[in-house]
């Protein structure tokens, strides 16, 4: 979930909005360790939000 106002409550991933620095995060496997989590994550929202803000 995005949080462009830095407001939610938790542990986030910060993260350039733009769609390079997305797809590196994920070649890198970098959400995993940010909000240690296993397994995928799914980026189609912030992927969506950031194409739209271009």
């Amino acid at each position: 979930m995005a949080d462009p106002s830095a407001t939610r409550p938790g542990r986030g991933a910060w993260l350039h909005p733009v769609v390079e620095c997305l797809d590196l995060a994920e070649k890198r496997r970098a959400f995993g360790r940010a909000l240690r989590v296993e397994g995928a994550i799914d980026t189609a929202t912030i992927r969506s939000q950031f194409i739209r803000t271009g």
